[in-house]
């Protein structure tokens, strides 16, 4: 679905009277997308006057010609919630987690408030929750008392949708490691590859609600099951130091706990040090043969590829 153009344009206040040029068609086109765009009322209704002040049934009625049975205004209506009812639901799909957390109601109003102050500005709803994270951020009483929890697990659902389709390049080939001195060898990581420090264990509280929903839903298609409770608030889990990292392999996306010094060391390789100063910042908590283990596993994983210059991804850490 394409729900708004990569690049905004200028929002026409007036519908064109006529369109004879591709000028016109697209001043046209901008002012109905405008249009539709405007948040909902709380009820679900259309807004009901626009940016400039004017009764919407005047606006609609500049663009819209009434049927047998609706009116112009109804017509749009119509258009309006759909798009939000879309665009609604794909941040609900994305963001399991973060609903379970807030709850149904706080959901609900943390995502209005949030599409509101961010549209949709990209070709594909994909994009839609990249930043979400910074909202939660920015606006913190949308998600108290739990803000900075709501924050890493946004970060961490958001990373799953990047690790899907992101890119991914020729797996570095061990005899390359092998042939260059450490102390000259700069490792890159996978661009689908997400690193992720978090004050809480955020990966096994999103796999504790997604398991829990897929048992609700096939409850929910037991003959047996004569009513459908709502979703109920996920316990807050403790506070616990976690490192992870989110990836994909063989098309499928995954996320795998590493220790503290395992996460520097690959923190390292990702902001472009050597082998020698990467494995120098993970400092003495790792033995050689932990070490031998983890890049056996990593590499088996295929998460290190060859450095070019547009390799420099930031690691993902806690403001």
């Amino acid at each position: 679905m394409t729900d708004r153009s990569a690049k905004s344009s200028p929002a026409v206040t007036r519908a064109p009277q006529q369109v004879r040029t591709r000028r016109e068609l697209a001043a046209f086109q901008r002012h109905m997308a405008h249009t539709l765009f405007l948040p909902l009322a709380p009820d679900d209704t259309i807004a009901a006057t626009f940016v400039d002040g004017r009764p919407m049934e005047e606006v609609a009625a500049e663009f819209i010609r009434p049927s047998d049975r609706l009116t112009a205004l109804e017509r749009l209506e119509i258009y309006a919630r759909c798009y939000w009812y879309r665009i609604t639901a794909s941040v609900y799909e994305d963001c399991p987690g973060l609903r379970a957390l807030l709850g149904e109601a706080r959901f609900a109003a943390l995502v209005r408030a949030f599409l509101v102050k961010f549209p949709s500005r990209s070709f594909t709803l994909r994009n839609l929750c990249a930043r979400l994270p910074r909202f939660i951020a920015a606006e913190p009483a949308w998600t108290a008392p739990h803000s900075r929890l709501a924050y890493d697990i946004a970060r961490f659902e958001w990373a799953q949708t990047q690790v899907f389709d992101s890119a991914a390049l020729p797996p570095l080939p061990a005899d390359s490691i092998a042939s260059t001195p450490p102390h000259r060898l700069r490792i890159a990581l996978q661009p689908h590859l997400t690193l992720l420090a978090s004050d809480w264990p955020v990966d096994r509280f999103v796999i504790a609600v997604k398991t829990r929903e897929a048992q609700r839903a096939e409850a929910s298609n037991t003959v047996t099951q004569t009513k459908t409770r709502r979703p109920r608030r996920a316990p807050v889990p403790a506070r616990k130091r976690t490192y992870i990292v989110v990836h994909r392999y063989k098309h499928r996306v995954y996320y795998k706990r590493v220790s503290a010094a395992g996460f520097a060391i690959l923190s390292a390789l990702d902001q472009g040090k050597t082998l020698t100063a990467a494995l120098t910042a993970g400092g003495p908590r790792a033995s050689a043969a932990e070490i031998r283990r983890w890049f056996a596993t990593w590499m088996e994983l295929g998460w290190f590829c060859r450095r070019t210059p547009s390799r420099n991804k930031r690691v993902v850490r806690p403001s």
